[in-house]
């Protein structure tokens, strides 16, 4: 596992997502925020965001705003210089990536294409 040292250009969390995660990191305690991507969803690859125990070895380490979450080192070749948003709406709350290297996504959000 490795530690990102400037994660802003690798990857980051606005504020709305950050206080969120926050949150949701209360209710799984001594856990960490994983952002992965994942083969699949309707435009080749999707968005995938979990919870783990502990870091694995390919997993680097990104701490921003007293939080610390975790993104494998394929993962991160597909979210360079992307930033999590989470956006409330009418509809409902969720997460959504603004990624730069993506091509085409979906219409749910939740997949992309390069």
């Amino acid at each position: 596992m490795n530690e990102s040292k400037d994660f802003n250009q690798d990857f980051s969390l606005s504020k709305e997502a950050l206080e969120r995660v926050r949150i949701l990191l209360k209710d799984e305690e001594g856990s960490y925020f994983r952002i992965s991507v994942l083969g699949g969803g309707c435009s080749g690859f999707q968005y995938d965001f979990s919870f783990d125990k502990k870091p694995k070895d390919d997993d680097m380490i990104f701490k921003e705003g007293g939080i610390d979450y975790l993104i494998d080192k394929v993962s991160i070749d597909f979210l360079r210089g992307s930033t999590l948003e989470y956006v409330s709406e009418l509809a409902g709350s969720y997460f959504k990536i603004e990624n730069p290297n993506a091509t085409a996504n979906c219409g749910c959000g939740t997949s992309f294409s390069i």
